[in-house]
């Protein structure tokens, strides 16, 4: 392949915007990020990008479907679907997660997966990194809009399996769930990142999960515990939640889904100045009404999945919210523009900081020598113009 050089564009770095830069790629693999035109091969081709910004491409840790689509439909093109939805909201590396199911359906979506990961071509859409074992562990009173009668506590017969497939780089529970300790402490040997969500534990429980390894809370303030609901669990005195964990907990991450609807702008603002950067991810945990028009979806297995009414804006069932219907691109608008949080912490949260939990940030995550070559090419009102994956130009 030969060189490719950008010009012009505000390259953004994990700490800083860099002016004028020049960012440089072969072989689908960075070779230069910085200033100087001497890097700039001869034989490269030169993509001129005057006022507008280059960063690294997305990853989604939390994402269910998209394009008419759902990571749970059971078949090869339904994934696609997704991944080519997402792709095209910059987002170039994902981690399909699971919804409530039978086990018969999870090991189908499992395998599946392994298959769009080992097949994996850029006419595919985004790269299918790891799968995220999301559903089937959650707390029935938490479940949201997934099938209730699908939650259960984790059985380590069935979870086993799951994990054996060598595709789980995340892995979720509830950790007021019997078998929950277990569940994590057999996670830890084979997922990058234990979390909790769904879930309606107490501050003893979630440091019970804590010391077996879990470290991470799926989309902060949407179905999870707080004092309230713990008061009606556990009654009095009243119990710290994983709410209040979370924020005292420095090593502990979180997720939050940008998308304007779920959570208000100062909840978002406060988000990233509790935790940081550093350990609050962007996710879309998208369903499939991603890219469609407004209407009746399901949400999980197109078979059998429980049925959701997307505005076009978010999902819903009935009065409760049911996943996001808005891409990457979408949520990085709104935090950096409505929530006001710094472009270059914005982008982190969508990039280096997903990476780095799921332990593949020597490769993915930032412009960077020797990192894989996955860009996108912004207007300069943050309008994705082109998105460019190992190095070869997809959208």
């Amino acid at each position: 392949m030969a060189d490719l050089a950008f010009t012009g564009a505000t390259a953004v770095l994990p700490d800083r915007l860099l002016n004028d830069a020049i960012v440089v790629f072969r072989d689908d693999v960075i070779r230069y990020v910085g200033t100087s035109k001497s890097h700039i091969p001869e034989s490269a081709s030169i993509v001129s990008l005057p006022g507008g910004f280059l960063t690294p491409g997305f990853i989604d840790i939390h994402i269910h479907g998209g394009g008419g689509a759902d990571v749970m439909d059971g078949t090869l093109e339904a994934s696609h679907k997704v991944a080519r939805s997402h792709l095209r909201h910059g987002t170039t590396t994902i981690f399909p997660t699971t919804s409530t199911a039978t086990t018969d359906q999870l090991e189908a979506m499992l395998r599946l997966c392994i298959e769009a990961r080992d097949d994996w071509n850029i006419d595919k859409g985004a790269r299918v990194s790891g799968v995220h074992l999301y559903g089937p562990y959650f707390a029935a009173e938490k479940a949201g809009c997934h099938d209730k009668n699908q939650c259960r506590a984790p059985a380590r017969e069935e979870y086993l399996r799951y994990f054996e497939q060598g595709i789980i780089s995340i892995a979720t529970c509830a950790a007021e769930l019997p078998g929950a300790i277990t569940f994590y402490d057999d996670a830890s040997k084979h997922a990058s990142l234990l979390t909790c969500g769904h879930s309606n534990s107490s501050w003893s429980e979630m440091a019970a999960a804590f010391e077996q390894g879990m470290r991470h809370v799926d989309h902060f303030w949407c179905a999870m515990s707080n004092v309230s609901s713990l008061r009606g669990r556990l009654g009095t005195p009243m119990q710290g939640s994983m709410l209040e964990y979370v924020l005292a907990n420095e090593e502990m991450s979180t997720e939050v889904i940008a998308d304007g609807m779920h959570l208000s702008a100062e909840l978002l603002w406060f988000a990233w100045k509790m935790k940081g950067a550093k350990r609050l991810c962007l996710v879309t945990d998208c369903n499939r009404a991603l890219d469609m028009p407004p209407g009746k979806y399901r949400f999980g297995p197109q078979s059998d999945g429980a049925w959701f009414h997307s505005d076009g804006k978010v999902g819903r069932v009935g009065d409760s919210l049911a996943s996001a219907v808005t891409g990457m691109d979408h949520m990085v608008r709104t935090m950096h523009q409505i929530a006001k949080v710094p472009l270059v912490d914005t982008i982190r949260m969508a990039t280096l900081t997903p990476a780095e939990r799921t332990k593949s940030d020597d490769k993915l995550g930032s412009l960077a020598e020797g990192k894989q070559a996955d860009l996108v090419v912004w207007n300069d009102d943050l309008q994705v113009q082109q998105v460019y994956i190992n190095g070869q130009q997809a959208v």
